[in-house]
């Protein structure tokens, strides 16, 4: 099954401040939930139906949606500001 990945508006300016090489990281880790929503080391979040994934010091808090095949990726940033 390949899920739909969507950015939100918000997200997509974080991600666009990244410098390189994390900004390559972080695009490819997104382009693969696609294949994989729950990739090796991620966590569901406590007190919301998010997970993340860590992509070196940055963080992908993103909210996966089975029935429509959709991952939706709602917030990335440094781990010192993301939560």
């Amino acid at each position: 099954m390949v899920y739909k990945v969507t950015i939100k508006k918000s997200a997509l300016k974080s991600l666009q401040k990244i410098q390189e090489p994390h900004y390559s990281s972080i695009k490819n880790a997104i382009l693969q939930l696609s294949e994989n929503p729950r990739p090796f080391g991620y966590i569901k979040l406590t007190g919301r139906e998010a997970y993340r994934i860590r992509v070196s010091d940055y963080r992908i808090i993103y909210e996966i949606f089975d029935s429509q095949l959709v991952v939706d990726v709602i917030a990335l940033g440094h781990r010192k500001d993301i939560y």
